[in-house]
């Protein structure tokens, strides 16, 4: 069974619900990555992935930029990857924000 691919989203598409307790990422990559997904994980299980994010093309009134989006975390330290052995990147996610990562460029 083959997962269709979402088309791109229209600014305002994304709804991050934060609060006590609860904090999210958007992490923007460069456009290469578009349609790939980025695992995240906390740092003492890095090969056990909490879940992943597809990377997608979104347009804002900035223009054309590419992110995925992980909402829902728990205040802490996380590792975000593109696969087991690949680029990673450490990110701190801060309760009752969104945390703005980018990705690094090869």
């Amino acid at each position: 069974m083959s997962e269709s691919v979402p088309s791109p989203s229209a600014s305002g598409s994304v709804v991050l619900d934060v609060g006590r307790g609860i904090g999210a990422l958007v992490l923007h990559t460069p456009p290469e990555l578009d349609g790939r997904e980025l695992d995240i994980c906390v740092p003492e299980t890095p090969t056990l992935a909490m879940t992943h994010s597809l990377v997608r093309c979104r347009h804002t009134a900035r223009g054309v930029q590419h992110a995925a989006v992980y909402p829902n975390l728990r205040p802490g330290d996380y590792l975000i990857r593109l696969d087991q052995d690949g680029v990673q990147l450490t990110v701190t996610i801060v309760e009752e924000r969104v945390t703005i990562a980018y990705w690094p460029n090869p």
